[in-house]
């Protein structure tokens, strides 16, 4: 009896147990998940999806699909100018927001998510979080990077894109199988602009568009798809992600066989990041008996700047990881937006636009043409409608349309809302350059907008942030700009281009970036990445547009 009694306690004893400890580990979640990021905080004020407010995942789900500035996007027409994104993560979509976080002398950092980008184990322009760090640095590569110095037929940048713009026109009528491509054929025109710029030819220009096959093969990881599914892991993965990449021996195979890998190994960069140490240890071993004299490429100028005693002295991982950052940031950047440039204008409904630039190129002068009839940096660089319709692309296809985090160390108020200390702040290009108050018909390919033909063009300019605004501002803006316009003018001065009949309506769509990227206002060809183009080497005929892969 007494044994009945005891067993009959005990197993309640457990029961209450089991009960409590549930109602605990409830009582947790309801803490964690409702209470603590709906109502615990300030943050609870701000409008917002609960459920994108509750938990990170939600946010991250949408970044896996490739579907996140979009997301943010659709939460913007939804719930306003301020929206939370996350329990700890705040979208804004104003002109004062864009001033307070982004503005020179703001104090708000780059947040952790940018350190994906170091290089052989150091931070960068790119990476730094610090402002103070990051104007240090910043301060060692200005001037080579000031448009002046791009334009400028004494120094590296101009003759540089000049040769290859040549280089590439040669390319398309010498190649027809691979002109028949252009997405890959404007990686190697990038490609060989940016690494010339750098590295100079003797320590690690490459020769993509004449024809290298090795020096082809560098993009390789750049355009592979599954690049978008490898940075998804390494942000919001971490550190399972390094762990599986740093596995060697039967873990290596074991984790191979199953796919659990998000990229084949050699994962994104691997290639360039190879080349560019490969380059730098070059320079650094001929620069430790001869020091560089001439000072051209960005590499002899920061190797210099940095033994001058006139600001920090970088040791040769800095300069490696330095270079290999601007070398990736110069690549798909420019060679997309010149894709989507030229694709926006070859659209049967786009072909006033076409005929209007041809127009304006044609009136360049000899003159202003270099030996091979091209015109020079120079000379396009001041043609205004040239201008509208890259700024026009730009605005509609920016090559970063995405969210750029940044926080800051203590608590802070914007646009009326408090925003506690560490709390994540973004806004996106994607979402700025839509708003129909200040970009009429926003979704239309209108270049005639930026030449105050359509909306109010101060205000129009305030607004257009393909290139990030103070401090952080893209640093190789003018660069980019040099090269697009350069290969734009020579091109339309020799050919006109359309779209294949078959795939006429529909847009190409990018799938190599953080997310899948393509024109929403179309249905996506029925093969998916890129577009190509097909051309006839007689100077009448137009160059016809592929617009899939």
């Amino acid at each position: 009896m007494t044994e009945s009694i005891i067993g009959r306690g005990t197993a309640l004893l457990s029961n209450n147990i089991v009960i409590i400890a549930g109602a605990t580990f409830l009582a947790c979640i309801l803490y964690q998940f409702i209470y603590q990021p709906l109502y615990a905080t300030s943050l609870g004020q701000i409008p917002g999806s609960k459920i994108f407010s509750a938990t990170k995942w939600r946010l991250a789900l949408a970044d896996y699909q490739g579907i996140r500035t979009q997301t943010i996007h659709s939460l913007h027409r939804e719930y306003g100018t301020v929206v939370r994104i996350g329990p700890n993560e705040v979208s804004f979509s104003s002109l004062s927001a864009l001033r307070t976080i982004y503005g020179a002398g703001s104090g708000f950092e780059r947040t952790v998510f940018y350190r994906m980008f170091d290089a052989y184990g150091r931070q960068n322009l790119f990476t730094f979080a610090g402002t103070k760090e990051h104007a240090e640095r910043k301060k060692l590569l200005a001037h080579a990077y000031s448009k002046s110095v791009i334009l400028s037929p004494n120094a590296i940048a101009r003759p540089l894109i000049e040769k290859n713009v040549n280089k590439y026109l040669e390319l398309l009528e010498r190649e027809k199988d691979v002109a028949e491509e252009i997405f890959q054929s404007l990686h190697w025109l990038s490609l060989d602009s940016i690494t010339g710029f750098l590295y100079g030819e003797k320590y690690g220009g490459t020769h993509a568009v004449a024809g290298n096959k090795e020096h082809r093969q560098l993009i390789g990881d750049i355009i592979d798809p599954s690049r978008r599914k490898l940075s998804w892991y390494a942000t919001h993965l971490k550190s399972y992600t390094k762990w599986l990449y740093t596995r060697t021996g039967m873990m290596e195979r074991l984790i191979t066989s199953l796919g659990l890998l998000p990229m084949e190994k050699p994962a994104t960069y691997t290639g360039i990041r190879a080349h560019a140490l490969q380059s730098w240890t070059a320079f650094e071993a001929a620069a430790v008996e001869r020091p560089p004299s001439q000072e051209f490429a960005i590499i002899e100028k920061l190797w210099k700047q940095s033994r001058s005693g006139k600001g920090a002295r970088l040791d040769g991982l800095d300069m490696a990881s330095e270079l290999a950052d601007h070398f990736l940031a110069g690549i798909d950047t420019t060679s997309d937006t010149l894709m989507f440039t030229i694709w926006a204008l070859s659209r049967e409904e786009n072909r006033k636009y076409q005929e209007k630039l041809i127009e304006e190129v044609d009136k360049i002068s000899e003159m202003d043409c270099n030996d091979d009839g091209n015109p020079t940096a120079e000379a396009v660089d001041k043609l205004p409608y040239l201008d509208a319709v890259i700024k026009e692309t730009l605005r509609l296809y920016a090559p970063l349309p995405a969210s750029e985090p940044r926080s800051l160390p203590i608590d802070t108020t914007i646009d009326g809302y408090l925003i506690p200390a560490g709390t994540v702040v973004s806004m996106s290009p994607y979402t700025l350059h839509r708003n129909p108050e200040v970009f009429p018909e926003p979704l239309k390919f209108k270049p005639e907008r930026w030449l105050g033909e359509c909306g109010d063009l101060t205000e129009m300019k305030k607004w257009f942030w393909a290139f990030s605004s103070g401090g952080r501002m893209c640093i190789g803006l003018h660069l980019a700009m040099a090269e697009m316009t350069t290969l734009l003018a020579a091109i339309y001065r020799r050919y006109s281009t359309s779209e294949y009949k078959r795939q006429r309506g529909t847009t190409p769509v990018i799938t190599s970036r953080f997310e899948v990227f393509y024109d929403k206002t179309l249905p996506k060809a029925e093969v998916s990445t890129h577009f190509g183009l097909n051309m006839d080497v007689s100077k009448t005929d137009s160059l016809y547009l592929n617009a899939g892969a």
